[in-house]
């Protein structure tokens, strides 16, 4: 395969979940469903948030951002994708496939980093109670968010220009059905040395940092649960962070599961089917996860409705 510079090539092919005709409907309708679902329920829980002053407090802020993220999230795939089964045609064309990656990987950091920071509101809230105000305050609560958009926009603004600098082969067909960065790296023909040495920097900073951090709010609040004496005090102190920690499991596990599947299965398409559950389930059930738990935004959810 002869390559070609990266500035003529014209258009990727999204290979899709499956090639067999009969399941493009199944595969519409249910991530057509999925989409309006993550879409509604994250707007939702927004609204709750944004016209009752009761959760205008440092954890629903976050919550809101996180929503308005996971919004996002989703919306960078799933429109192309059911427009391609749509319109039955698997192509993307190289500047949407680049846009599609940076705003993938802005995205994705962004939950990230904002999961680290529910993380440290909790520990602050549970364990130094009497300063949470102070420690918490609107201008800190601002800092933190713009410090979450500032990493996240620098963390995919060098992963597009890093793609930017790649040659590619005639072979452009994507085992995926987004532009996914690591497969589009694999498809270039001039060399990803930096590329891949990147990315590992890039899994470093957005998993190991952030989950070391997580680990460490939830340890020291775990210690202090222990010490509560009656059981009431300790599900009052467990109930504040367990959505949290759900939402937490449910992104990290899903994303650990489909890095896990794509080093241990050599079948790309088996690797789409699983990473489904970080980037379209997880969004999704998160509004669920914390209404359901939730008995402010169960309250503002029904004065919103009413």
């Amino acid at each position: 395969m002869e390559p070609r510079n990266h500035t003529h090539v014209p258009e990727f092919i999204l290979l899709g979940l499956s090639d067999e005709a009969e399941l493009q409907p199944l595969l519409f309708g249910l991530f057509l469903s999925m989409y309006l679902v993550t879409f509604t329920g994250n707007l939702l829980i927004i609204l709750a948030i944004t016209t009752d002053s009761h959760l205008h407090t440092p954890m629903y802020f976050f919550l809101l951002n996180l929503s308005f993220g996971d919004i996002c999230f989703t919306s960078t795939t799933v429109p192309k994708m059911l427009m391609n089964i749509q319109m039955q045609n698997k192509v993307i064309t190289y500047e949407d496939c680049i846009t599609q990656v940076y705003f993938f990987m802005l995205f994705l950091s962004l939950d990230n980093f904002l999961l680290t920071v529910m993380a440290y509101d909790r520990f602050v809230a549970i364990c130094h109670p009497l300063h949470y105000t102070v420690m918490m305050n609107p201008r800190f609560c601002g800092l933190l968010l713009l410090v979450s958009w500032v990493l996240s926009f620098l963390v995919s603004l060098l992963n597009g220009l890093l793609i930017l600098r790649l040659s590619f082969c005639t072979e452009l067909e994507i085992s995926h059905f987004f532009c996914e960065f690591n497969q589009v790296v694999q498809l270039a023909c001039s060399e990803t040395f930096l590329n891949d040495l990147v990315m590992y920097l890039v899994i470093g900073l957005l998993g190991a940092i952030p989950v070391t951090g997580i680990l460490f709010s939830y340890m020291k609040i775990v210690s202090l649960i222990l010490k509560i004496s009656s059981a009431g005090g300790k599900y009052k102190a467990f109930s504040t962070c367990g959505s949290h920690l759900s939402v937490v499991s449910l992104f990290y596990g899903t994303a650990l599961g489909v890095y896990l599947s794509s080093a241990t299965i050599e079948n790309s398409r088996a690797t789409a089917i699983a990473s489904v559950m970080y980037t379209v389930a997880t969004p999704m059930l998160n509004p669920f996860i914390y209404s359901l738990r939730n008995k402010d935004i169960k309250q503002a959810l029904r004065k919103l409705v009413s």
